[in-house]
């Protein structure tokens, strides 16, 4: 069971990982909805190439984090990532869940945009889902 989750969080990330790649270099696809807006619809942020591919980076090595903890790797210096790695991806995913208290998370106030109700209904709940299966893989090593 514990393969199981770990593939499907290590495939999570992969494919949000290509995503941010793929927005980074101009693709459109999803792109209009994925971005915090205001009640007019302006958007909060608009990240540019740079920040774009850091969070794909970012995404790739949480992947890399699962993938050490799950499988039977055996690297030099990975004992931090394989004591805390886990525990860090659940605290940065439910406070991702939770939100800023404005434009993301569950107790977000600005609901009724694109974003508000995406985030709401996929957005929010799989960073819920991710920060549980890591707290499920933690304690199941």
């Amino acid at each position: 069971m514990t393969t199981a989750i770990a593939l499907l969080l290590i495939l999570i990330f992969l494919f949000i990982s290509g995503l941010h790649v793929y927005w980074a270099f101009g693709g459109q696809w999803g792109n209009s909805a994925v971005l915090p807006t205001r009640h007019d619809n302006a958007k909060v942020i608009m990240p540019g190439i740079i920040p774009t591919l850091a969070v794909a980076l970012g995404l790739l090595c949480l992947a890399g984090v699962v993938f050490l903890n799950s499988f039977d790797v055996q690297l030099a210096g990975m004992g931090i990532i394989r004591k805390y790695g886990l525990w860090g991806i659940a605290a940065i995913f439910f406070l991702r869940a939770a939100g800023d208290f404005n434009y993301i998370g569950f107790f977000k106030k600005i609901r009724n945009t694109r974003f508000g109700r995406n985030d709401t209904k996929y957005y929010s709940p799989l960073c819920l889902l991710i920060g549980i299966l890591a707290i499920a893989l933690e304690i199941n090593k």
